[in-house]
């Protein structure tokens, strides 16, 4: 996406967040990503924790103009009105080839948002979900319909609301896709999060259970539009890992 290349200014506009303005030029390729400065400033525990995290550490590998092509770091430090709500950061490839990071960022007073950084810093987000103690969990980056395009999808919601949510990454920024209800993929307090986006051979799918955990779902997005089927009953979280690994 070559519009990634460029700073952004973010704009809410009904369900699309847009980015506009001029960028400034690569600065390298993020080759790792993790989470530091754990804080106790907001208060929820969705993995059975006390404590979130104040910043997101990059590993990105040489830089614009530069002849130095040895790793660095980058760390991109949040407003203290804001956290990482989330137990990892996930990399993934965006439209242009390049590597982004998907996170949950959290605001104390708004809740949960979906975002995605680069090196240079945030290159567009989701609206949070509107009030605090609200929170939502990805499901994982992938083009989930074969048009070229980069969508993202999480839960939102996954205790409450249970709706499985997919937005397109596109030059403007992010534009909702498609939803579909009676969905999760976790149970609050839970260390980590089951499912995700699998191709067994015939093309990506999201692997989730049904809103009261009795059947594991594999999900398909074709024509902006969400289907889903059964691969069986739920049990616990690894029904859901063994989909990951085509066992089912």
């Amino acid at each position: 996406m070559g519009a990634r290349r460029r700073a952004w200014r973010l704009v809410l506009a009904g369900t699309m967040l847009l980015a506009t303005g001029a960028r400034a030029a690569p600065q390298g390729v993020i080759t790792g990503a993790r989470y530091s400065e754990p804080t106790a400033r907001y208060q929820h525990g969705v993995f059975g924790n006390d404590t979130e995290w104040g910043a997101l550490i990059l590993t990105v590998k040489g830089c614009a103009g530069c002849d130095d092509q040895a790793a660095r770091k980058v760390t991109i430090r949040l407003a203290e009105n804001r956290v990482f709500e989330d137990n990892a950061p996930r990399i993934f490839t965006g439209n242009d080839g390049l590597p982004l990071v998907m996170v949950v960022e959290t605001d104390l007073e708004l809740g949960a948002r979906l975002a995605v950084y680069d090196e240079t810093g945030l290159v567009a987000a989701t609206p949070f979900i509107g009030r605090p103690q609200r929170w939502l969990a990805p499901v994982g980056a992938a083009d989930l319909d074969g048009d070229g395009l980069v969508e993202l999808a999480w839960v939102d919601r996954p205790h409450l609301a249970r709706v499985l949510r997919v937005w397109r990454l596109t030059d403007s920024g992010l534009r909702e896709v498609a939803f579909m209800e009676n969905l999760s993929n976790h149970q609050f307090g839970w260390a980590e999060i089951p499912g995700g986006i699998r191709d067994c051979g015939a093309g990506p799918e999201m692997i989730l259970a049904t809103g009261d955990w009795r059947r594991v779902m594999a999900v398909r997005l074709a024509g902006g539009k969400l289907a889903a089927r059964s691969l069986g009953d739920y049990t616990s979280p690894a029904d859901l890992n063994r989909a990951m690994a085509c066992r089912k």
